[in-house]
């Protein structure tokens, strides 16, 4: 098989149709060129160039050829030249989970400043709840995840980015929308839109934890695990629930969010998740990126 160094020569003499003019463009002399030459053409046994003690000239073969020759060239250098911006990450591609919350406010600024930082990364973005990040994370099935508490076995590399309280969603017309708070006893009086305990353990928790450090005990009528289906039935009246606040990005028409008192002891956070043995170049850029960004509290 021919050589790219063979393939440099002959594009260089046929452009060129003079041997001497060729080998000063490649920096080298001209017997060097002529042998590279001479052997392209046993390799492909086929004569390229007509010579003369006057003129170069290219055989129909070789007019051919050095159409491809170019081709051939060129996504080499392509080639050589994706792979440096891959090694220095300016470019390849990185899967990043998020959970449904995330996407209202954290996800959008960091894929915002990620796109800015590399336009020629492709970022893959997968919505996965917490506990399926975590796995994926281990089974190499994402690069970094952006998820809640407690942080998976396999997550030896992690940067909190995001530190919010919980808040009260109420539909507007609810009397405990007038005030500018509202007692954790008058919520726990109301049916509570609550976290399923299965598909939303952190937010189910966090409720919990608050409600029980109050000696309160609301009454769930609903266990649901994403956010934005909690603030639906919040609309519709069928109760209250407890919420991140970064949930009021969403602007859920007939919803009003308002403080609580005393406000929850534990915050709501949001972790960058990654594996240190992912060599992935564009994962400490994202890194990098993600810890510039100013946490929600």
């Amino acid at each position: 098989m021919f050589e790219l160094s063979q393939l440099r020569c002959f594009v260089a003499v046929a452009e060129e149709l003079h041997f001497g003019r060729a080998a000063g463009r490649l920096h080298l002399t001209q017997p060097p060129v002529s042998r590279q030459i001479q052997v392209l053409e046993r390799v492909l046994d086929v004569a390229l160039l007509n010579r003369t003690s006057r003129a170069v000239r290219l055989t129909p073969a070789g007019r051919r050829f050095l159409v491809e020759a170019r081709r051939i060239l060129r996504l080499a250098d392509e080639a050589a030249a994706t792979a440096r911006r891959v090694a220095a990450g300016q470019a390849g591609s990185v899967t990043l989970g998020f959970t449904a919350a995330a996407a209202y406010r954290t996800l959008p600024d960091l894929v915002r400043a990620a796109r800015a930082r590399l336009p020629e990364a492709e970022i893959l973005l997968k919505e996965m709840v917490s506990a399926a990040q975590a796995e994926a994370l281990g089974a190499k099935g994402i690069d970094l995840g952006l998820m809640r508490p407690p942080l998976p076995p396999a997550a030896d590399g992690s940067l909190r980015i995001a530190r919010e309280t919980l808040v009260a969603a109420l539909p507007d017309d609810h009397p405990l929308a007038a005030g500018d708070a509202v007692a954790a006893a008058a919520v726990a009086a109301e049916p509570l839109i609550a976290y399923a305990p299965d598909e939303a353990r952190y937010f189910h928790d966090l409720v919990a934890d608050y409600f029980s450090g109050a000696d309160l005990a609301p009454r769930a009528v609903q266990h649901l695990a994403q956010i934005h289906t909690i603030l639906s039935l919040v609309r519709s009246g069928l109760g209250v629930a407890l919420v991140p606040e970064s949930a009021a990005s969403l602007q859920v028409a007939g919803v009003t969010f308002r403080a609580l008192v005393p406000a929850p002891r534990r915050p709501v956070e949001l972790h960058l998740v990654w594996r240190r043995g992912n060599d992935n170049p564009l994962i400490p850029i994202l890194v990098e990126l993600a810890a510039s960004m100013p946490e929600l509290n």
